[in-house]
């Protein structure tokens, strides 16, 4: 079988050394390009001394030269630089794995619509064990359907620009859903001053942000005499590239079509 041939947006960056080092310990997988802006102080320099094992691979701001060689891009970037490189992945017929937060409904629609052209795997979150709570979470709501009030608590380091989460959202999206209700019309993002009593059907998000942390997420339901927490804790972002790696996996073969991890992991019914 041949490897996937993978290039990393992104790459100097803290999930891009993650992203390089899982592809570089995946015997299924080869480093095949390495991006960063134009300005970027690491271009032409390898990408493997990022993580202490060089490559061969100079860090460009080429993307067309980048994707001319790879099969797959995987992208944790801000939404503006994921929009760019999403049209440069139509051009050159390259699938991508989408794992940026932040788009705005026509992000979103421009990622639908490039998606008819190539495979595109857009999740929030790509960790595993995250995509199991998403399942935990929609059937702890269709239990606790009636009495509890759901709070959803997310925790994420200094630098993270976006909030809540895009797996708080996701979250908040899957018990909404579970519960028969719309989220945009439930959710009540922070509260402050005079407030009232809590509407039964709200579902509140609350956000931390400081220092190193690398992403919790807590749903919690709240009812009368009992909570129920289900909660997930991210030691490191290995997982979250071993994920994007499988997803480009999962890909593989495929012509076009947008998918999420539930897909990647088989969890649809």
């Amino acid at each position: 079988m041949e490897k996937i041939r993978y290039a990393v947006a992104g790459s100097s960056g803290r999930m891009g050394r993650t992203l390089i080092e899982a592809i570089q310990q995946d015997s299924g997988a080869t480093l095949a390009a390495a991006l960063e802006h134009a300005s970027s102080p690491f271009i032409g320099k390898d990408a493997g001394e990022l993580v202490g094992a060089p490559c061969g691979i100079a860090i460009t701001a080429d993307i067309d030269a980048a994707l001319a060689v790879s099969d797959c891009l995987i992208d944790f970037t801000r939404p503006e630089g994921t929009l760019l490189h999403l049209q440069a992945c139509k051009r050159h017929k390259v699938s991508l794995v989408i794992g940026t937060t932040g788009f705005t409904a026509e992000g979103k629609a421009a990622i639908a619509e490039a998606s008819r052209s190539i495979p595109v795997v857009f999740a929030p979150n790509m960790a595993v064990g995250v995509n199991a709570v998403f399942r935990l979470l929609d059937v702890a709501a269709r239990i606790l359907n009636e009495g509890y009030d759901v709070e959803v608590i997310e925790a994420h380091h200094r630098h993270k620009v976006d909030a809540p989460s895009g797996t708080a959202l996701r979250m908040g999206e899957v018990v909404a859903a579970a519960l028969g209700r719309d989220l945009d019309q439930c959710a009540v993002y922070g509260r402050e001053g005079h407030t009232g009593e809590r509407p039964a059907t709200q579902i509140g998000f609350s956000t931390i942000r400081g220092g190193d942390i690398i992403g919790d997420h807590t749903v919690l339901f709240a009812g009368i005499g009992e909570r129920i927490e289900i909660t997930h804790k991210s030691a490191g972002r290995m997982p979250y590239a071993q994920g994007a790696l499988r997803a480009g996996r999962f890909m593989s073969g495929r012509e076009h079509g947008l998918f999420d991890m539930q897909d990647v992991l088989g969890l649809k019914e």
